[in-house]
């Protein structure tokens, strides 16, 4: 177990000191979040009422988008200059490339997602700065980690890898999703936890199996 983890970490920190060194995904999916939510400022007037119903929508439509982008590129890099081969042949257990890709890519969304929080705080008036909030998009972008993280190895040996990754992967991320914009609702319409604390964990149940079934499956996935 121990070996498993320290590999994974490996892994992980190869990929954020790369991010740190060019900040190639950070400084392309960024603007396209923001891009996304600003368009959405021209479409309606955004009051506090309206808001409260179509701002968690609008949230996570900026996110999805987003946060797709950022896992079409997990495995590119690795694929363009061969050290997907390496890693696959490397004495190291698959889980722990599973692991520490998706310790990568859950780390880049969430700090895309607090990067947006000052957007829509000036945009449309969303004060997103909560402990609910917080709590939603940890666990929400767990799953969504997990699963992006075996389709992304998946799509990138397709030709078709942009469509590809969108048609397979947000079918199935799509309880998420929805339980997402159900919990973020309560948050504008309701006090306390106890309206949100069913969809939390909701969330929490599909995260717990997408991580289980996306880290069995990763192994027949990368071999082929």
């Amino acid at each position: 177990m121990s070996y498993l983890v320290t590999s994974a970490l490996i892994i992980f920190r190869k990929d954020f000191k790369v991010e740190l060194r060019t900040r190639e995904n950070i400084t392309t999916i960024l603007p396209f979040s923001i891009v996304i939510a600003f368009i959405f400022n021209f479409t309606f007037d955004p009051s506090p009422q309206l808001m409260a119903t179509i701002g968690p929508g609008i949230i996570w439509v900026a996110f999805i988008f987003s946060g797709t982008l950022g896992i079409n590129r997990l495995f590119l890099t690795e694929r363009e200059i061969g050290t997907l081969e390496a890693l696959n042949i490397a004495p190291i257990p698959k889980e722990s490339i599973f692991l520490g890709k998706f310790l990568g890519i859950l780390i880049l969304l969430l700090s895309i997602q607090s990067l947006l929080i000052p957007v829509f705080l000036v945009l449309y008036n969303l004060n997103l700065f909560e402990l609910r909030y917080i709590s939603i998009t940890v666990c929400a972008t767990i799953g969504f980690s997990a699963v992006g993280t075996l389709f992304s190895a998946i799509a990138v040996s397709t030709k078709a890898r942009e469509i590809m990754l969108p048609v397979l992967f947000l079918p199935v991320i799509l309880p998420i999703v929805i339980a997402s914009v159900a919990a973020t609702q309560k948050i504008f319409t309701t006090e306390g936890w106890h309206s949100l604390l069913p969809w939390l964990q909701l969330i929490i149940f599909f995260d717990f199996l997408y991580l289980v079934l996306c880290s069995i499956l990763f192994e027949s996935v990368i071999e082929e």
